[in-house]
């Protein structure tokens, strides 16, 4: 199922509240028959006209994507190759990686997520692919069509990473790279990126992180190899909040960048 995303203009206003209620019920029903956490698609939903705003609730993520995009750019050239973001939100890794040369398709459940990121593009002269989608529904209609494969910071918010790693596996062609950011379930994941993070801090919003759904490393690796996946490669992705700078560092107990790749086909 492909979904664009059109706006109308005729001269009439429409009801807030029921353009509201048409945006629970969509919620509700993409929830339930893409196996998404409801709660979640709200919760950035609710986010999604500040999301570029560098300065915003969401400048964490400002502050890490440069360091994603080039962990990605140094180890695979992009130049040309079909890239898929998948939880892309607003767009800043996939016009990142479109600067870059890919051809790149962005996929959220977010509908005004992609309705942002379609307005940004089209502001910064850029062209990209982006659907209101799951992963799971592009991996059926084109399965193995995509040399890169992008997932940051969404693993810990579905309700099955497994099945979210299986799913992106199937996106890839043999040789391509998966590429996947996330926090890990450890005591100082948890004073980090929850208790300083969201309520010493105020660096996110409170609630935005669940401890029980971080995933440590081994389990990341576990999902990979389960999906027919190598990893290649971990790196921890450390914050500094003072300066609103981030960086790639030794220890992955906290946020961290994995690395994996699809074998070639035996000749």
């Amino acid at each position: 199922m492909f979904l664009a995303v059109k706006v109308y203009h005729n001269g009439s206003r429409a009801s807030p509240r029921g353009a509201a209620d048409r945006r629970a019920r969509y919620t509700a029903q993409m929830s339930e028959a893409l196996h998404a956490d409801p709660a979640e698609l709200v919760k950035f939903e609710a986010l999604a006209h500040q999301y570029w705003d560098a300065k915003g609730p969401l400048h964490t993520l400002h502050a890490l994507n440069p360091v994603r995009a080039a962990f990605i750019s140094t180890r695979v050239a992009l130049a040309g190759v079909e890239a898929v973001d998948v939880g892309c939100g607003g767009g800043l890794l996939s016009e990142s990686l479109a600067r870059q040369g890919a051809v790149v398709t962005g996929i959220d459940l977010s509908p005004a997520m992609i309705s942002v990121a379609l307005l940004h593009a089209a502001d910064s002269a850029l062209r990209l692919d982006y659907r209101v989608q799951s992963a799971a529904e592009l991996a059926a209609q084109q399965p193995g069509r995509f040399a890169v494969v992008c997932c940051m910071e969404l693993a810990e918010h579905v309700p099955d990473p497994v099945a979210l790693v299986a799913e992106l596996a199937r996106l890839l062609r043999p040789g391509g790279s998966l590429f996947i950011s996330t926090i890990a379930r450890t005591p100082r994941a948890f004073l980090s990126a929850i208790v300083a993070a969201e309520y010493l801090l105020q660096l996110v919003p409170r609630g935005t992180h669940q401890y029980a759904r971080l995933i440590r490393p081994a389990e990341l690796a576990r999902a990979g190899r389960a999906a027919g996946l190598e990893l290649r490669e971990l790196s921890g992705l450390e914050y500094q909040p003072f300066t609103r700078s981030a960086r790639l560092g030794a220890r992955v107990d906290i946020n961290y960048l994995a690395h994996f790749v699809l074998p070639p086909v035996a000749a």
